[in-house]
């Protein structure tokens, strides 16, 4: 199961890709061309990581899967998000 810091960073690396796709030269020129209209629309690494903190903080009872993305790529990142059934949520 992918962890949604695993996500996020899957996402943000794979415009660090499209961004050295556009740039590289030595590919023709349609590739290029694709990587940079692609990108213009593809959420930067800050507005991947804020999504993840509004996720995080979003209300259970409305996001009951918890997040998708987070709002660190890190791999010691811990969900707040508690499953259990009779568990308080902090307001």
């Amino acid at each position: 199961m992918t962890m949604p810091n695993e996500r996020t960073r899957a996402v943000i690396q794979t415009g660090e890709f499209l961004l050295e796709l556009s740039r590289d030269s030595s590919l023709p020129e349609r590739i290029r061309r694709d990587a940079k209209s692609l990108l213009r629309h593809y959420p930067n690494p800050f507005q991947m990581l804020l999504a993840g903190r509004i996720e995080e903080a979003s209300d259970p009872d409305v996001s009951p899967m918890g997040p998708v993305f987070s709002s660190s790529t890190e791999s010691s990142y811990h969900s707040p998000i508690t499953y259990a059934t009779d568990a308080k949520v902090p307001r």
